[in-house]
């Protein structure tokens, strides 16, 4: 995992929560509005229950309206007013949204897309991490506003940019990717080595030869394709440390943080980690979505990993529907109450959204807001001071930890390299599968670290391989120190198979892992759009009824494993699909296709058996559309589906959102949520 690097200032947002419990509000937007509306949002917000709100993220043309000259009255009167009504701020640097005079006056700060059109001003984001210019600017404002508040009694956390995840390709990031990669490979001739150029004669003379991978008439080189991934976080990474950087050098002790977007494709977070003192994330999943809700869990348990455990905040989601998807669903009262919790129950001590006042005019006027354009006389403002009530009910959830017993590795940047073009299909999808896999487990209530390869995985029992395209030494290693000291492994297709430089290995495949799996291939092919069926061994005694594979299959040969099951049929016909060997004292299994739900729940079934790891709960599979966590002392019951569910705990509990006592048998309404503490916890 990442390392956080100041323990003092993660700590400081514990200190936050011991003074205010669950963090509980949004991105305030003052700006927008006349003076006359501010005292009546603090009013309301106190009526809701709000102790902290986001101040200053959209704000740079209103405090630098003229280049070099600012404006900070009008957030001097915010701030003291908010601190007055007992409401923390997270200030923000404005630098996500430079105003228009930044690209009118330089044109070379906006972004350039791969087919050589900069874009305008006029919208958002429109800034290149590569421009000295942008940065410099960025770090005035940023160090202006730390010089004038670091002391201000109301800020408790600091808050670089918003939701970083912007890419160029013109001549500005040109410049700085070479440097880059002239610090990563030293010599030309080390980069020609490592990405291959004799391939398609792209051998280059020198780095100034070198562009990012912008239109070309064919496929990219996915060497280079990876490594402007690669750098293209790094440039991200740089200007978020930069203005964290320049903060923290006015004194400011206050923790500084951004907000991360889950699985976005453009930002390393294992790389970022380190460098926030609180993660932070926004979450918008989409409800039409029949998984949705354990799609979210997967970021909710990403969050909490990236902190090693800690405490993490969810800077922003809907109240109720969101305005940039082609057709926009609402939220009910339940489900926004659900989603909340969601986020408690996997490791968030911050519930905020965007945003506080639904915005009038704008691109986001019809993006839902807690207090909506009807006014605090309305159903979502009603469900505002719901949740509120809510929250400061599970002040002793704060700090709580989930413990978790199984380990799921993902990588960016194997994602990144898996994902090129050219490759035996293009439907396997690395998110994808990683949600498949969390998903089987999050029906039977198992809590799950997510881990990057290469992290100590000495306390884990179980350790999933999805799909790990990039397996390096020091991963291989981790993986077979864990199964010889007793774990369960279980690995899926297509993994194992590149170096760092996104280089096939040479050998059988997973080269790295053969000897550990017992099992070993040499060919990758795409399976027919039907089914294949897939003939169960009698070994394999907790198989499912009918056994498919879908996707992608492999030509392998066993190697010292056992076979579960083969393919029954095609260019595959008799090869092993799903092994299993012993190494040491424990187990792996690996499996060499997308197999089918069934089949894939059944070999994790026997994997979590192997290692004796269970769930929360003593049903082994949850019923549908019931999710529960376990919290430091706390239970989470959650029915996210729209049937009444029915499960069984041992008692007595409390249920802290409602004070009643439970035992045994429960039932779960639709829509419900129960948190329940152990009698004896009190």
């Amino acid at each position: 995992m990442a390392t956080i690097r100041d323990p003092r200032r993660v700590d400081a947002f514990s200190e936050i929560t011991r003074d205010l419990g669950i963090c509980f509000g949004g991105d305030y937007n003052p700006e927008q509005w006349p003076r006359e509306v501010w005292r009546e949002d603090v009013e309301l917000m106190n009526r809701a229950g709000v102790n902290l709100v986001t101040v200053g993220v959209f704000s740079w043309a209103r405090l630098e309206p003229t280049p070099g000259e600012y404006d900070f009255e009008w957030l001097d009167e915010v701030l003291d007013l908010l601190h007055g009504h007992g409401i923390a701020v997270d200030l923000a640097t404005p630098t996500a949204s430079p105003p228009p005079w930044l690209g009118i006056l330089h044109p070379e700060t906006l972004p350039v897309n791969p087919d050589g059109v900069r874009l305008a001003a006029g919208s958002r984001n429109q800034f290149t991490p590569a421009s000295r210019v942008y940065r410099e600017k960025a770090l005035a404002i940023a160090t202006a506003l730390a010089e004038r508040y670091a002391a201000h009694p109301a800020v408790r956390m600091w808050h670089i940019g918003n939701e970083f995840g912007q890419i160029d390709f013109g001549d500005e990031a040109a410049r700085e990717f070479r440097l880059w990669l002239r610090e990563r490979y030293g010599s030309i001739d080390a980069l020609n080595e490592a990405w291959g150029t004799l391939v398609w004669s792209q051998q280059y003379r020198d780095f100034d030869e070198i562009v990012p991978p912008r239109r070309m008439p064919y496929l990219v080189n996915p060497a280079q394709s990876l490594d402007f991934r690669r750098y293209t976080s790094w440039a991200l990474q740089r200007v978020f440390a930069e203005q964290r950087d320049a903060i923290r050098a006015t004194g400011a002790a206050q923790p500084v943080t951004t907000n991360f977007m889950g699985f976005e494709p453009l930002t390393d977070l294992w790389e970022w980690a380190g460098d926030v003192d609180v993660v932070a994330d926004d979450q918008y999943p989409d409800h039409a979505a029949t998984t949705s809700s354990s799609d979210i869990a997967l970021v909710q348990d990403l969050m909490r990993s990236l902190g090693h455990g800690r405490p993490w905040v969810l800077m922003e989601q809907a109240m109720s529907a969101t305005s940039w998807r082609p057709h926009n669903l609402p939220k009910s009262r339940d489900r926004a109450r659900l989603d909340s919790l969601q986020a408690v129950a996997r490791g968030a001590d911050a519930i905020c959204f965007f945003q506080w006042r639904q915005a009038r005019t704008g691109a986001e006027r019809f993006h839902s807001a807690m207090l909506p354009h009807a006014g605090a006389d309305s159903e979502v403002f009603a469900t505002t001071c719901a949740l509120g009530a809510d929250l400061r009910r599970l002040r002793p959830v704060v700090g709580g930890r989930v413990e978790a017993s199984v380990a799921l590795l993902f990588d960016w940047p194997s994602r990144w390299a898996a994902e090129e073009p050219g490759r035996p299909t293009q439907r396997l999808d690395t998110l994808g599968q990683v949600q498949r896999w969390h998903r089987a487990l999050w029906r039977r209530g198992i809590a799950v670290d997510l881990v990057r390869p290469g992290a100590d995985l000495s306390a884990y029992r179980t350790v999933l391989v999805p799909h790990t395209y990039i397996v390096e030494t020091d991963a291989a290693a981790t993986l077979r120190a864990a199964v010889e000291r007793g774990a369960s492994l279980v690995v899926g297709p297509f993994s194992g198979v590149a170096d760092v430089n996104a280089g096939i290995l040479a050998g059988r495949s997973p080269v790295l892992l053969r000897d550990l799996l017992g099992v070993s291939g040499e060919e990758w092919v795409g399976l027919p759009d039907e089914p294949t069926p897939l003939a169960v061994e009698q070994s394999w005694a907790s198989a499912p009824a009918r056994v498919e594979a879908s996707v992608l299959g492999e030509r392998l040969r066993t190697d010292g494993a056992d076979v579960l099951a083969r393919f029954g049929t095609g260019h595959l016909h008799g090869a092993p699909a799903i092994t299993r060997h012993r190494a040491g004292a424990g187990t792996a299994w690996y499996l060499g296709a997308v197999v089918s739900d069934d089949a894939l729940a059944a070999v994790l079934d026997d994997a979590l058996d192997a290692a004796g790891v269970t769930g929360v709960l003593p049903d082994r599979v949850l019923p549908d559309d019931v999710e529960a966590v376990q919290r430091g002392e706390a239970l989470f019951l959650l029915n996210h589906g729209e049937a009444t569910r029915h499960v069984t705990v041992p008692g007595p509990r409390r249920d802290l959102l409602s004070d009643a006592d439970v035992d045994g048998r429960l039932t779960l309404a639709p829509g419900a949520a129960m948190v329940l503490i152990e009698r004896h916890a009190e």
